[in-house]
């Protein structure tokens, strides 16, 4: 089998899992489905790098022309494992963040959504896992793979940023939901009047001007008392 067509299925995954979050139409839904959408491009960008990488060394996708990489490449095969648990969801990375949000706001709206997703992530981390086992883990059992050097420096420093973005996100993905709260609110508010937000979660600085009333309007002077009219003074 192809490792490429591998790593594509779990692209696959992720987006199916955005797109549930987007028809779920919640704001963790929807919230959660653009966090995934920025964790795909981590971690399946990530993916797609180290396929390209022992492509560039063996000229071949093929999983059985390979085994025991981490003997010959150690440095290699831990990024792999980083971003491969990255892909598959694993707690304290970004793609766990990002499909947690999503089943959760999924199962407000229908639980019976949800239910049909949770197969999908045990489905990518079975075949993730089946691939990284038998390109890295055992013996090598092909002599063409006994002399593949390691990762250069460069190739290191390609793959620092995803690796701290993808920590970043697992570890502390606040600053990104802040960011999405005000605009997933409004969304929901627009499509869905009748969803009950909790109270000022839209910002009335973002509402339509004719919604919003001036504060020189906003006293009725029917309720302001008047004042009394004072005598007028006659002259002497």
């Amino acid at each position: 089998m192809d490792m490429k067509k591998l790593v594509a299925y779990s692209s696959v995954s992720h987006l199916g899992f955005c797109t549930l979050g987007i028809f779920a139409l919640t704001p963790l839904g929807l919230s959660g489905s653009v966090l995934q959408q920025i964790n795909h491009g981590i971690s399946t960008g990530a993916l797609f790098l180290i396929v390209g990488i022992l492509y560039e060394r063996r000229h071949t996708r093929e999983i059985a022309e390979y085994g025991g990489i981490s003997n010959v490449m150690p440095v290699y095969a831990s990024i792999s494992m980083i971003m491969f648990l990255s892909s598959m969801g694993l707690p304290l990375l970004n793609g766990f963040v990002g499909e947690f949000t999503i089943l959760q706001g999924t199962f407000v709206e229908n639980w019976k959504w949800g239910a049909w997703a949770v197969p999908g992530v045990v489905l990518a981390a079975a075949y993730l896992l089946w691939l990284y086992q038998r390109v890295f883990f055992g013996p090598v059992t092909n002599p063409k793979n006994e002399k593949l050097h390691d990762l250069t420096p460069r190739e290191v420093l390609t793959f620092v940023p995803l690796i701290i973005m993808a920590f970043w996100i697992g570890l502390y993905p606040k600053p990104f939901f802040q960011i999405l709260e005000q605009p997933v609110n409004q969304l929901v508010q627009t499509v869905r009047p009748d969803y009950p937000l909790p109270p000022g979660a839209v910002n009335a600085s973002n509402q339509p001007a004719a919604l919003a009333v001036p504060a020189a309007v906003a006293v009725n002077p029917t309720t302001v008392p008047a004042r009394a009219a004072e005598p007028v003074k006659g002259k002497n």
